[in-house]
């Protein structure tokens, strides 16, 4: 095996058992890379119809020898040794030239595949002849959005169904498709480059599935990855205007080109510039991101844009249109300084078993109401808006979506739905808990705390959901359910936890979890 660089051939003659080609850009991987290669160990496609193309960005040689040893000990792993970029996009585009397969998945070193991940991703694109098959991502100590992943969709439309809420690379394509339309990732160090590769691959594909029933890619989240370090300005929105020239070139003006456009402008811009984020920059930082982003949004987003943009996020778009900077920083203030609090006010058990619960939501500044309205104007901004779109400041649209959802949280970043209730032109709901919901028939934990995650006029609050012990004590314990009882119960700080027992006590609740725990095994036996 040679340590010079390879130069694959554009096209490969590859053998029909060959399905799919993994290609991983690897340079100098830490333990992680062993759960990778753990993962595809453990694929349920058969080893001759899938290869792993391990393409080395110029590591060290521990590394070269580490997957040297790698390729040795599995006939499916090749390696790519490669001059060093010092960016992903040439190995990957190296792994695609040489790649065998019908398709090519793409994984990144620090993360892993589910085991049917290779198999349910190929069938399901022979079943429906995809150019590009989106699997469905599960974020490991990340949150990851989950409309996309809501339903299987075999012939997913651009600006209809949520494919823009994930732009990662880690999805399957059809390799002929990739190389006849030239697809590739742009060499060198390129920000926003995966965005540049899958918009193109969208845009150029006959069919987009979506693959939402089927957990395929862990995308696991490491300390110092470049997404999580403050961006340049300077070198930054250069590459984002980059994305925005591929948009304006595949679309007409109109309405699928506002509704893509809003995407970038919303992520990338006015994300940036509210509350926490914006007060918390130093002042010399803020004038050379706002150097850079206000040309943009005067040049790229117009009144359409704007049009799909929540209540505050419109202010924010008008701001910067008019380089208002100051008032710019006074509304971010205004934003951090809100407190959204939501108070437990009475509590009750039904007789079927749930929870009733009254709920008091109050969004505070200074001790007064933070939002007040005027026939759906906001009247409480400590903001001129003089020489500002007219209507600007009407929430009317937002305020008819108020709600509430109390969820309780999961394991990593996610959570589990309870209960909901709208808050239209009220702050005070009232709510059904079904304890059977919060803990789930098989889940074995004693305790659950609840969260209250809040819209309001298009600002977004997850709090505590909170009560004085008084209260809750009313209620008592519920009736029995599932063979327990159920409390809710006052924390030290005052936050709403619901615990369950059995009516014998803890020592028969270990004993029901050992028994169930004997069960379960009987079972899989």
């Amino acid at each position: 095996m040679s340590e010079d660089p390879q130069s694959p051939p554009a096209e490969s003659s590859a053998p029909e058992s060959v399905r799919v080609s993994v290609v991983v850009p690897v340079f100098n991987p830490n333990e992680a890379f062993d759960q990778l290669i753990s993962s595809l160990d453990r694929q349920t496609l058969d080893r001759t119809q899938f290869e792993v193309l391990l393409c080395d960005d110029g590591s060290d040689g521990k590394t070269r020898e580490r997957l040297a040893e790698v390729e040795s000990t599995r006939p499916y792993v090749r390696v790519l040794y490669l001059p060093h970029s010092g960016w992903p996009g040439t190995p990957r585009n190296e792994g695609v030239a040489a790649a065998r397969g019908r398709y090519v998945q793409f994984v990144d070193q620090d993360d892993w595949l589910f085991e049917s991940a290779l198999e349910a991703l190929c069938d399901y694109a022979d079943e429906h002849g995809s150019d590009v098959i989106v699997g469905k991502e599960v974020g490991i100590g990340r949150p990851l959005p989950r409309r996309i992943y809501r339903r299987d969709v075999p012939n997913a439309q651009l600006g209809e169904d949520p494919l823009l809420e994930m732009l990662t690379p880690h999805k399957m394509f059809r390799t002929a498709f990739l190389r006849e339309k030239g697809v590739r990732f742009p060499d060198g160090k390129v920000r926003l480059e995966d965005h540049l590769f899958v918009m193109r691959a969208y845009f150029e594909a006959r069919t987009i599935s979506i693959l939402g029933s089927v957990p395929c890619y862990a995308w696991v989240k490491r300390s110092g990855s470049a997404s999580s370090a403050r961006i340049d300005p300077e070198s930054y929105f250069p590459h984002l205007e980059a994305v925005l020239d591929l948009v304006e070139q595949y679309t007409e003006p109109g309405r699928l080109r506002d509704r893509l456009l809003r995407h970038w402008f919303r992520g990338k811009i006015l994300k940036r510039v509210s509350g926490k984020r914006m007060v918390a920059y130093p002042a010399e930082y803020r004038d050379r991101l706002l150097d850079a982003v206000i040309p943009i949004v005067q040049r790229r987003f117009g009144p359409g844009v704007d049009a799909g943009l929540a209540f505050p996020q419109r202010i924010r778009a008008a701001l910067l249109r008019a380089d208002r900077r100051a008032d710019l920083v006074t509304f971010a203030r205004f934003e951090k300084e809100m407190d959204c609090r939501v108070t437990v006010t009475s509590a009750s058990w039904s007789r079927g078993g749930g929870l009733r619960l009254a709920l008091r939501v109050a969004i505070t500044r200074d001790g007064r109401e933070a939002l007040t309205f005027d026939d759906g104007a906001l009247t409480s901004l400590p903001v001129a808006f003089d020489g500002l779109p007219t209507g600007l400041l009407n929430a009317g649209r937002e305020l008819q979506n108020d709600r509430i959802e109390l969820v309780v949280p999961g394991e990593g970043d996610s959570v589990r739905h309870v209960t909901s209730a709208s808050l239209r032109k009220r702050s005070t709901t009232t709510v059904a808990i079904d304890p059977l919901r919060v803990f789930g028939p098989d889940d074995e934990s004693r305790e659950a705390r609840i969260i209250a995650k809040v819209r309001r006029a298009g600002w977004t609050f997850d709090v505590p959901l909170t009560a004085d012990a008084a209260t809750l004590a009313g209620a008592g314990r519920s009736p029995l359910l599932a063979g327990r009882t159920c409390t809710p119960v006052a924390t030290s700080g005052g936050a709403v936890e619901l615990r369950r027992v059995w009516p014998g006590g803890r020592l028969k609740d270990v004993a029901g979890r050992a028994v169930r725990r004997i069960r379960s095994g009987l079972r899989k036996r």
